[in-house]
């Protein structure tokens, strides 16, 4: 028998106690230098306050969220979220408790243990969970009612991605029908007898919304069985969209263009980070970073050290976007002419920088300047633009915010040269999703990626 995913979802939290309590015990012997276990009522109280205000700050940041498909780096985000808000309530009870309570070595050092081992235990729970769904030895049955286009991606999405831990036992339909080799389990009336003779976990519903007796009689079978229902809507190309419910009198009405950054606090925040940010980074880096790269480009080839070109930015307005120079001057002139691998233009140095993606770092005063942002999508050439507005769906809506220094389609594989249409529209449709699902959180995680990027090397940095 498979050992269930839920295996690994209870470890993630299991293992927050105990954590908690030992670098809890390690932070204060280590600066006493003689081991410390707690001894009386009073400690083994504050034990039990330290764990439930951490269980307390997770239930607030979701915390045990299921996001075995994310990538680990939004959980480090949630991590430091979660870490944020137990230190308040920790430093505000102990507060109370001693008016005159200063934060110690011992505190700081407490925080920061448990938030290391934390993110290192739940790394390693993550591989072997990634390695049982690999190996087969741990997933998810489930069965998807109805045959259609999004049912018959979302197939072929669990059959190419196996982390996802499902795995599909087949199709019911009023019809009889193969998916890909997937099994025709019968008629979505014959639910109920499959779910008594199959170990299904979950049940998805694919029926068109026509058809609301049917999706009634699936999710009051699945209720009766004590299994997990979950609905995949026919129009599966507007769940990009964000959506925002308004109640007017007893009718819920959907608006499905609502965008996060529509809202004007959500603007002001993104903007000052991108102000601090950036300012930051001339403050610590730029200031002697910048002046060492000018001198190599210009030791290395004849030409200006920073290269500016036009591009589209917020509502489709041009901006001049600043890059080191990485190509020789007679042939850099050509705006729309995209960079290929081992292309003899480029210089040795710049090859470098391309492939260190320190060519972009001027592009830090366009934050500053208010142009771009340090996270959106990426700006594209005024000919690029040109030609992909007419040949891409929705192409132009990637400029309702401002771009950005990096984004979601760049840490998702998408970046250097478009060598397709499909590569464009890809690429389209991740920069919708950001711009749909925009969060602080999510800019964060970005940035976050993308340095680990940095530090891995990406192949398509040429």
């Amino acid at each position: 028998m498979p050992r269930s995913p839920r295996f690994y979802s209870r470890l993630q939290y299991t293992i927050d106690a105990p954590t908690l309590v030992l670098s809890f015990i390690f932070a204060t012997y280590w600066p006493n230098g003689s081991f410390v276990f707690p001894k009386s009522v009073s400690d083994f109280f504050f034990i039990l306050l330290l764990i439930s205000l951490w269980f307390l700050s997770a239930q607030v940041s979701k915390l045990y969220r299921n996001r075995r498909s994310k990538k680990y780096t939004e959980e480090i985000i949630v991590n430091i979220y979660t870490n944020i808000i137990f230190t308040v309530l920790l430093s505000s009870f102990l507060f109370f408790m001693q008016p005159n309570y200063q934060v110690s070595f011992t505190f700081s050092l407490f925080i920061g243990l448990h938030f290391c081992i934390t993110v290192l235990l739940k790394y390693f729970v993550r591989k072997k969970q990634h390695a049982a769904f690999h190996l087969g030895t741990t997933y998810e049955n489930i069965v998807i009612v109805g045959v259609n286009g999004p049912s018959i991606d979302f197939y072929n999405t669990l059959s190419e991605h196996f982390y996802y831990g499902y795995k599909c036992l087949g199709f019911l339909d009023h019809e009889p029908v193969a998916v890909n080799g997937s099994r025709y389990l019968g008629k979505p009336e014959q639910l109920g007898d499959i779910l008594s003779r199959e170990p299904i976990d979950e049940v998805i519903i694919s029926l068109p919304h026509t058809e609301q007796g049917s999706i009634r009689d699936c999710i009051e079978v699945c209720d009766q069985k004590r299994v997990k229902a979950r609905i995949m809507p026919e129009l599966y190309h507007l769940t990009s969209n964000s959506s925002e419910i308004d109640n007017i009198g007893l009718v819920s009405v959907i608006n499905l263009n609502a965008l996060p950054l529509d809202r004007q606090e959500n603007m002001l925040i993104k903007n000052i980070f991108d102000k601090i940010f950036a300012a930051f980074f001339f403050l610590t880096i730029g200031w002697w970073l910048f002046p060492i790269i000018m001198i190599l480009i210009k030791l290395d080839s004849r030409g200006p050290a920073i290269y500016h070109q036009e591009r589209w930015g917020f509502n489709n307005k041009p901006i001049t976007c600043f890059k080191f120079r990485t190509m020789i001057m007679p042939l850099v002139t050509d705006p729309f002419e995209q960079t290929a691998r081992n292309d003899p233009r480029v210089t040795r140095i710049g090859r470098f920088l391309r492939s260190s993606s320190l060519d972009e770092l001027p592009q830090f005063w366009n934050v500053l300047l208010g142009d771009m942002s340090i996270v959106g999508p990426r700006p594209h050439p005024t000919p690029m633009n040109l030609e992909s507005m007419h040949s891409v769906e929705n192409y132009l809506k990637r400029h309702l915010v401002k771009p950005g220094i990096t984004g979601w389609a760049q840490i998702n594989g998408c970046r250097g040269e478009v060598r397709s249409h499909k590569d464009m529209v890809q690429r389209v449709n991740l920069d919708l999703y950001y711009i749909h699902r925009w969060s602080l959180t999510l800019d964060f995680q970005i940035i976050l990626q993308t340095v680990i990027k940095l530090i891995r090397g990406d192949q398509d940095a040429y």
